[in-house]
């Protein structure tokens, strides 16, 4: 089966307070991504997505079932996700390279996984139950971080390469994610690029991030920066053409003005693909200056050994 259904173009991420503007006036849009956990309680939002799914493909991209939590997953979790992928028959669905619960705690936020001895085999018997349960392929997103981990053995871009050899999963790329970490912990973006397999790569991610009191977060609340979309281009050369998702998940103002922003973009990767695909350079003009431009937090070594 492959990897992924998605039309070769750019999408948008669909969150509630636009569903009616795209009822009423069905948008120039290639495909939409909507967040699965919304739509676990049927009624109102299903019906009006299953409209929805009528006129374009779509894409179920999970927050929630955090894949790196210690213990078993939430069945009840992979359970109404199992009865949406087949309500919705979605294009594709994914889900974060992250934990949200420990010792009976729930946290809502998509905690990084420390890449240390023994979270390879952990993460690879999670999505494989996963995809035992769907009964198709799982695309695995990176995330934002804001401290390192000591004693860790292998970069996110290798971990994520590794776990597609183990599992046949695909790769959901969040460029954003990758330009955030090299802010806050001087992670290479173009290295983590490197290190992933193009037959892996089925979608990738970009947004906007704002800077909070010196460390940039992933809000997904402003424009695309300059700097992602340049990662964008290099990633593309690499790896061919992907569709290709803008996300926006604050800050959403009228849907005409995102829609504008979502058009801008498409019309920057049909110029991209108007052009020779070449390989990706050892390096972006103006990156460096932008990596460097904050110093990575005191707390980025900070130890952990769950996964040891």
């Amino acid at each position: 089966m492959k990897l992924s259904q998605l039309p070769v173009s750019t999408g948008l991420g669909l969150r509630a307070p636009h569903v009616e503007a795209v009822l009423a006036s069905r948008p120039d849009v290639a495909w939409w991504e909507v967040h699965s956990e919304n739509y676990f309680g049927g009624g109102a939002p299903l019906a009006s997505l299953l409209v929805i799914r009528r006129d374009y493909p779509l894409s179920l991209h999970g927050v929630g079932l955090g894949l790196g939590r210690l213990g078993e997953l939430d069945q009840r979790h992979l359970v109404q996700l199992r009865e949406l992928v087949q309500r919705v028959e979605p294009a594709a669905v994914s889900e974060h390279l992250a934990w949200n619960q420990h010792a009976g705690r729930y946290y809502n936020d998509l905690l990084p996984v420390p890449r240390v001895d023994g979270v390879i085999a952990h993460l690879a018997s999670r999505i494989a139950q996963v995809q035992d349960a769907l009964q198709r392929p799982l695309l695995i997103e990176n995330v934002s971080a804001y401290v390192g981990f000591a004693d860790e053995v292998i970069g996110e871009g290798e971990l994520m390469a590794e776990l597609h050899r183990r599992t046949g999963c695909g790769l959901l790329v969040d460029l954003n994610n990758f330009h955030v970490n090299a802010l806050n912990l001087g992670v290479d973006p173009l290295a983590e690029i490197a290190a992933l397999p193009a037959a892996a790569v089925a979608e990738i991610h970009v947004a906007g991030f704002e800077y909070f009191d010196g460390t940039a977060v992933d809000t997904h609340g402003a424009a695309v920066s300059a700097e992602v979309l340049a990662l964008l281009d290099a990633a593309l050369r690499q790896w061919g053409l992907r569709p290709v998702l803008l996300e926006r998940d604050s800050n959403l103002g009228e849907f005409a003005e995102l829609h504008q922003e979502y058009l801008q973009l498409a019309l920057h990767v049909k110029r991209l693909e108007s052009n020779t695909l070449t390989a990706m350079p050892t390096s972006k003009p103006g990156w460096t200056t932008c990596k460097m431009s904050i110093s990575p937090p005191a707390a980025s070594a900070v130890a952990v050994s769950i996964f040891t």
